[in-house]
């Protein structure tokens, strides 16, 4: 499988990175294109053996996959420019613009489509990327669960529910690093070094993901386990509750639901 990422900003170059460090995808089958060299530059001197080029047709042009990770004012000039043929696999990461929309851009209905919104820890390997079909194989499928289950976790998702999911995972990183950087400010405040609480709140936020994920456990479960009776942590819980912790981050989400 040859794959063409068209676009190296935040998004296509965490894909270039991840899709490297994992086994399914060589990193010399890889072209990463851009309009402008720098970006390339970075991404080809951590992993020698991509491609890169500023020219997307040139990119697209062999390609059994076309990644489309530009944004989405950009999609239908980027699909005019490449002009994919029927045979490619034509997978988009912009947001908002569904399955249905990038097919009446095509040169020819009838193309494989995929609908991917990966978040930016992908370029870690820790990614929660959705992903959703149109006219795509069980085999597609079950490619492409397997590409991105490389690069963290991969749901294959009906497309009504994505932009639902994507305020809980794409923007979800967000609101997850947002309370990283409350609780590591309510630590400087109590007299640890700005480093140090960064450390300690980032690893409790993954110890806390760590038990879910490994588990399949229920959080009510778990924080239950570390609330005693009359304890310090019953009271911080109470605490957020009382200032609207939990509709804070409900409300959050939907609002960033489009």
């Amino acid at each position: 499988m040859k794959v063409a990422i068209i676009g190296a900003g935040n998004m296509g170059g965490a894909i270039a990175r991840g899709l490297c460090k994992g086994t399914i995808i060589a990193p010399k089958d890889i072209v990463l294109s851009n309009r402008t060299v720098a970006k390339l530059d970075i991404i080809k001197s951590q992993h020698p053996a991509i491609g890169i080029t500023c020219n997307n047709r040139e990119a697209a042009r062999d390609a059994d996959m076309i990644i489309l990770a530009v944004k989405p004012w950009l999609i239908k000039e980027v699909i005019d420019e490449v002009r994919p043929s029927c045979e490619q696999i034509v997978v988009s990461v912009a947001a908002g613009i569904d399955c249905d929309s990038i097919d009446k851009m095509l040169p020819q209905q009838g193309n494989t489509i995929f609908r991917l919104i990966p978040n930016t820890a992908i370029s870690l390997q820790e990614s929660l990327t959705l992903i959703s079909s149109h006219n795509a194989t069980a085999e597609q499928e079950h490619y492409m669960l397997d590409m991105f289950n490389e690069m963290g976790v991969a749901m294959l998702i009906p497309e009504k529910q994505m932009s639902a999911a994507t305020s809980m995972t794409s923007s979800g990183i967000a609101y997850a690093l947002k309370y990283i950087q409350a609780a590591m400010q309510a630590g400087v405040e109590m007299g640890i070094y700005p480093h140090n609480a960064m450390k300690m709140v980032a690893q409790s936020v993954k110890g806390a993901a760590e038990i879910i994920l490994q588990n399949d456990t229920h959080p009510s479960v778990e924080i239950d386990k570390v609330c005693t009776p009359g304890g310090y942590t019953i009271k911080g819980i109470n605490t957020l509750e009382s200032h609207g912790f939990t509709t804070a981050v409900i409300e959050a989400i939907k609002s960033s639901c489009s």
